[in-house]
């Protein structure tokens, strides 16, 4: 049975196949329900058979195409298969009883759907196929897709202009910052930008001179180190930075200095917290530096000018343009006694000068610049101030005045004080009358007019005695009681002056009458004369007076005076109270002093000093026994000086002190020597002068040129005359006592010619007295110096002291000292003043009297 069913599908399949038929789509099915083609979409055929494209809309529900072959014979026994191409990678097959093929979702596009059947599936046939048109959703529609378009485009554009303006916005930034850079490298501005959690500062546009941040030990370095801030501002800066921090004011701002390499720098330090965190806790600061040490140093200027100019003891006042007060400093009120307020708007005026002087000092102040003088004004109670008073135009820059500055300075009290100067500088204090100042400046017109004149010039007679005895201001009541009575001497127009001291000068002018210069001289003389009254004390003065007449004596004004002097102390040399003319002799006698003062002075500075040597012999034995130097000046091309003529000029001028040392060291080198060498025994003698004497170190003086020159203090003889140690008794004891503990001799020279008291001669720690010369003279023509002579002997001996007689010439002179029982003497008659070499070649010889 089962083979005649197989062989007749055999048969009848086929059959089949050999007629034309094909599978057909029936049916359309929408989430499982019928739906017509035209329902999906109103551009299908109603028919789905004979419909070539089905138009399939968007849709998310499964879509089913139900296909079949109706007309094919035992439709029943057809298998199928089914593919949509662009969907399904391949064919999909059914069996006989499931004749559908379901999609879902699917994508919009074209697909074409084919379907084929088959008895034994392996032959197909009957394809049928068909375009599905699947439409895409709305949003994928031609117009949303315009509209995609439309709003691509829209956002290429919003996107280029994006960009665009963000391009721009970058290159305006990096503009701006290139801006920043410039604006900050041509101020010399420094940017800083701290970021506190972490501590780092960025800084830009360092400079050279400040290599380290200021180091406040908040911002920059740690506590303990070494800040570079001003120790006086470190505090402040740590102060203040701490505020803005905690938010206690909205910026930091702060002027401090800071060490560089070249000094201090004044900085400008400001900042501001950009950035705070959720606790209001500050991470970023940013801020500037700027260096003013510039404008600081012109601050400083300004304000020391501005508190100078304020603070100045002289008067400022500022005037516009005008000539109106603008402003005053404290001063103005001080001097002139107006307010600033009373000044302020007020003209330029001197109440004591017209308008038309004020008018002329601005025109000379617009001519000039600038004005100055002394004027004279009044305060504002009416007192008279005097000003010495500038003016000076500023200008701006245009070269226009724009202010004018006056300055002034109160000079009354130096006006006066100047008035009492010049008054005291050409009045003696003491006696009122004109001083030498004046009289140099009077007598110099008078020379320099030609005026014929005649010049009086007198001193005291031993003033110095009255003032040593009886003190100074017996002396200054004298000297002011002579200036009240010479005044009432001469005529109305002569000047009576004191030039210093007892020194006065009476010029009498228009004349050089003798008879009127005498008689006013006569007139001198007797008012001096006669005694004045002082302190219950009659004293009695005498006054020398040297007078000279212009032109004949003298052709300028310090000759004249010099001649004045020559002659007045001719008239001392001859006894005194007398008036002397000056004559060419008396100059040529003060001619002849200076030129022995300067060979006197080069002899000391050239060593020519010469010392001579005369032997003191026994009048008994006429043996030597001693010596004395006697200083002798020699000057190369000139010859010997007397003695007579530069001793006294050496005592005078004080150059007695250094002859004296130079004759006692060599006197004792030459006797240190002698004494080496046995040859000369006994003492030398050696003459002590007034000055040496009175030298507070004379002892040490003469024991150290003792010392240099090894020569014993006991070779050595010191005479000092009587007129000396009786100047003051007290104090030559002294000396001579200190002198004669050193081991000195002491010897009392020129005895019998001074007022020695016998009280004071028997205290005179001396060993030898020596009789002068003007007693020896007449010793055999006049009983009287041969009795005095006796009495010296005599008084000698009973003290204990040797005897000398001085100037010995003959031998009658010596033959009568010897039956006086004198012991020694000394002269020509044994031998003249002798050189060294001579003196030791004259010892060597016994000496003989003829």
């Amino acid at each position: 049975m089962t083979i005649v069913i197989v062989y007749l599908l055999a048969i009848l399949i086929p059959t089949a196949q050999a007629q034309d038929w094909q599978v057909e789509l029936i049916n359309l099915r929408l989430a499982n329900q019928p739906v017509s083609a035209q329902q999906l979409d109103p551009r299908n055929r109603p028919q789905l058979y004979n419909t070539e494209v089905l138009y399939v809309p968007a849709i998310q529900d499964p879509f089913s195409i139900e296909f079949g072959a109706p007309y094919a014979p035992n439709a029943r026994m057809l298998y199928y298969r089914y593919q949509l191409e662009g969907f399904d990678r391949g064919w999909v097959y059914t069996d006989t009883e499931y004749r559908r093929a379901t999609y879902t979702n699917l994508s919009y596009g074209n697909y074409v759907f084919k379907v084929e059947a088959s008895y034994d599936g392996k032959t197909w046939t009957g394809t049928r196929q068909i375009m599905l048109d699947v439409a895409a959703p709305g949003w994928l529609s031609p117009w949303a897709i315009a509209l995609y378009a439309l709003i691509f485009l829209a956002a290429m554009v919003a996107v280029f202009f994006v960009i665009r303006a963000r391009h721009l916005a970058i290159v305006e930034l990096r503009n701006s910052e290139e801006r920043l850079k410039l604006s900050l490298w041509g101020s010399g501005d420094q940017l800083w930008d701290w970021d506190i959690p972490h501590g780092t500062i960025h800084r830009h546009n360092s400079w050279r001179n400040l290599n380290e941040f200021p180091i406040d030990h908040i911002r920059a370095g740690k506590r303990g180190t070494a800040t570079n801030i001003h120790p006086l501002d470190i505090r402040k800066v740590q102060q203040n930075l701490r505020k803005h921090l905690d938010g206690s004011t909205n910026y930091f701002e702060m002027t401090y200095r800071v060490k560089t390499d070249q000094g201090w720098m004044s900085i400008l330090d400001r900042g501001k917290v950009v950035e705070r965190d959720e606790h209001h806790q500050p991470i970023r600061m940013t801020g500037t530096l700027k260096d003013i040490t510039p404008l600081v140093a012109a601050e400083e200027r300004l304000k020391m000018l501005a508190t100078s100019i304020t603070n100045i003891s002289d008067g400022v006042c500022i005037y516009d343009s005008s000539f109106n007060v603008i402003e005053t400093n404290a001063s103005v009120a001080k001097i002139t006694g107006y307010s600033r307020e009373d000044m302020l708007g007020r003209p330029l005026a001197l109440q004591l000068y017209s308008p038309e002087y004020i008018e002329q000092i601005k025109r000379l102040l617009n001519q000039h610049g600038s004005w100055r003088g002394e004027v004279e004004d009044l305060r504002k109670d009416g007192s008279l101030y005097q000003v010495e008073l500038t003016l000076d135009a500023i200008r701006d820059d245009s070269d226009r005045v724009s202010h004018y500055v006056a300055t002034f300075a109160d000079i009354t009290e130096r006006k006066a004080a100047e008035r009492e100067l010049r008054r005291l500088s050409n009045t003696d204090t003491l006696t009122g009358l004109p001083n030498r100042s004046y009289f140099q400046v009077s007598h110099a017109n008078l020379v320099r007019k030609r005026i014929q004149h005649a010049l009086l010039l007198f001193d005291l007679d031993d003033f110095k005695k009255i003032n040593d005895s009886l003190g100074h201001d017996i002396g200054d009541q004298l000297l002011l009681q002579v200036a009240e009575r010479i005044a009432e001497v001469g005529r109305p127009q002569d000047t009576f002056f004191r030039l210093g001291g007892d020194e006065f000068v009476l010029m009498l002018e228009d004349t050089s009458d003798l008879s009127v210069i005498t008689d006013v001289a006569t007139q001198i003389l007797a008012h001096i004369g006669e005694s004045f009254h002082i302190n219950d004390n009659d004293i009695v003065v005498g006054s020398s007076i040297g007078i000279v007449v212009y032109p004949s004596d003298g052709a300028s004004s310090q000759e004249l005076l010099q001649n004045a002097d020559t002659a007045m102390y001719h008239a001392k040399n001859r006894g005194g109270h007398s008036y002397q003319f000056f004559n060419d002799s008396m100059n040529k006698n003060a001619v002849r002093r200076l030129q022995v003062e300067n060979q006197l002075r080069q002899a000391l500075r050239n060593k020519h000093i010469q010392v001579m040597y005369q032997p003191k012999v026994s009048l008994r034995t006429y043996e030597f026994v001693g010596l004395e130097a006697l200083v002798r000046l020699n000057i190369p091309g000139t010859g010997i000086i007397n003695p007579s003529e530069f001793i006294p000029l050496a005592e005078e001028t004080g150059l007695i002190i250094e002859m004296g040392e130079q004759v006692l060291r060599q006197t004792c080198r030459d006797m240190c020597q002698w004494v080496k060498q046995g040859m000369v025994q006994g003492r030398v003698a050696v003459n002590l002068s007034a000055k040496q004497f009175v030298q507070p170190d004379l002892t040490k003086r003469i024991m150290t040129i003792l010392r240099e020159e090894n020569l014993s203090p006991e070779y050595l003889e010191l005479e000092i005359t009587e007129g000396v140690v009786m100047e003051d008794p007290e104090r030559a004891i002294e000396i001579m006592t200190e002198l004669n503990n050193c081991g000195i001799h002491l010897a009392l020279d020129d005895f019998g010619t001074g007022y020695s008291s016998l009280a004071y001669l028997k205290r005179f720690p001396i060993q030898t007295l020596k009789i002068d010369k003007a007693f020896v003279d007449d010793i055999n023509g006049a009983d009287r110096d041969r009795n005095m002579v006796a009495s010296i002997v005599a008084m000698a001996h009973n003290m204990g002291l040797d005897v000398v007689a001085e100037g010995v010439v003959n031998t009658a002179q010596a033959a009568t000292l010897s039956r006086l029982s004198c012991e020694f003497a000394q002269g020509y008659l044994f031998a003249e003043p002798l050189s060294s070499d001579a003196f030791l070649a004259h010892i060597s010889v016994p000496a003989s009297i003829h």
